[in-house]
């Protein structure tokens, strides 16, 4: 890898690009980081309700970017919530591309209110149920629920760059690992 590292995140949210930013170049200390976010299309629900909704759609963003720019990382996250046996949760699914090799990892589960995944299956975002809960304005892309669930100890950002780097094991060290091509075999 050159002295520069390209890397498109599959959104224009900024605490995405960020988090993209700060998981990668954490790796390449020296390196030039070139992160910019770009639309990309989920192919999933705004909302995504299950654990394979959202598990898609961070996929497909990825597989968007390189399929429509020239970067050495592909990035995306993508945040779902589900109905699991312990309550209701959030977490998010990331997705990164080096080459062919695809690396997919979770962020840790947030805990949510009834009220707010009610509101969720009804039809509602996430970021909209949170700012009508606690008067804030476009949440999602400031700390996010986790900030505001949690007294701000933790943030969306901070629970998708821990995620992130999580995922690069594989693209680190891909002699320990068979990791699934982009078309996921």
């Amino acid at each position: 890898m050159s002295n520069k590292i390209v890397i498109r995140v599959g959104s224009n949210n900024p605490v995405k690009v960020a988090a993209a930013k700060q998981a990668i170049a954490c790796f390449y200390p020296g390196t030039e980081v070139d992160c910019q976010g770009m639309h990309a299309p989920s192919g999933v629900a705004e909302q995504p309700m299950t654990t394979a909704e959202t598990k898609l759609g961070a996929i497909n963003r990825a597989k968007y970017c390189q399929q429509t720019s020239q970067a050495d990382f592909y990035v995306a996250m993508e945040g779902g919530v589900d109905h699991f046996d312990h309550g209701y949760a959030t977490f998010a699914y990331v997705a990164i591309l080096k080459g062919e090799q695809l690396s997919v990892g979770r962020s840790a589960e947030l805990p949510l209110p009834a009220q707010v995944y009610q509101a969720l299956e009804a039809g509602e975002e996430l970021g909209n149920v949170m700012d009508k809960l606690f008067n804030t304005e476009n949440i999602k892309q400031k700390g996010g629920a986790i900030g505001l669930l949690t007294h701000h100890q933790a943030t969306r950002e901070s629970s998708y760059t821990q995620a992130l780097i999580l995922a690069m094991a594989p693209l680190l060290n891909p002699e320990l690992y068979i990791t699934a091509d982009v078309e996921g075999n």
